[in-house]
């Protein structure tokens, strides 16, 4: 994994075009989190509303990020590794929320989920875009990465879960595919926080 290695200087965030494009990141998440959380209700789309509190979380995480740029090492990898730990929560919730979904199953909007997942699809390739040159920063700006990709990733899976939602007519195609994106949450945790771990452990090992 390219952002984990120890050689070179790894881009810690201070630049104000890196800045610019993490507040563009945080209006698209912020807004699309409104936007699925309201279909997801709509459609009764677990997987729908998995993925919107996933933008709400990064919307959250990337203020964070932004906050501390330019910081002490310890400071943006405790940051970090604060986030490593939210990502985890929130996928053991979307786990256990879909969980309970499974005992008291409906069938939802499969056309909503579609179009919603569409949209929220284009929103995050635009926020990769913006983020892809710094993908290979330390355990603050990589968590931004992860975050960004996870999303396109989820969006992805959404619009497969519609098109399983609509193929079945049972609502196991959204069951599965939020449990995949709960899988990919802590997934990602794990890599941000062993991350963030390395560099607290670098910083109070270096000789005074």
């Amino acid at each position: 994994m390219a952002g984990c290695c120890d050689h070179g200087v790894q881009f810690d965030g201070i630049s104000a075009t890196y800045k610019r494009r993490l507040w563009m990141v945080i209006a698209i998440n912020a807004a699309m989190f409104g936007v699925e959380m309201t279909a997801g209700q709509a459609a009764q789309s677990q997987a729908l509303k998995a993925d919107a509190l996933d933008f709400l979380g990064d919307a959250l995480t990337y203020g964070l990020s932004l906050a501390v740029i330019g910081m002490a090492v310890q400071v943006r990898a405790t940051a970090a590794l604060f986030k490593g730990v939210s990502l985890m929560l929130l996928g053991l919730w979307v786990l256990g929320s879909t969980l309970y979904r499974v005992v008291y199953l409906g069938v939802p909007e499969a056309g909503i989920m579609g179009s919603v997942g569409f949209l929220a699809l284009a929103a995050n390739i635009a926020s990769v875009m913006l983020l892809v040159a710094y993908k290979d920063g330390d355990a603050n700006v990589r968590s931004v990465w992860l975050c960004s990709r996870n999303d396109a990733i989820g969006n992805v899976a959404v619009m497969l879960a519609a098109l399983g939602v609509w193929g079945s007519s049972t609502g196991w195609p959204d069951v599965l595919v939020a449990c995949v994106m709960a899988g990919l949450f802590v997934t990602s945790s794990v890599q941000i926080i062993r991350q963030a771990l390395d560099e607290r452990r670098g910083v109070q090992n270096r000789p005074a």
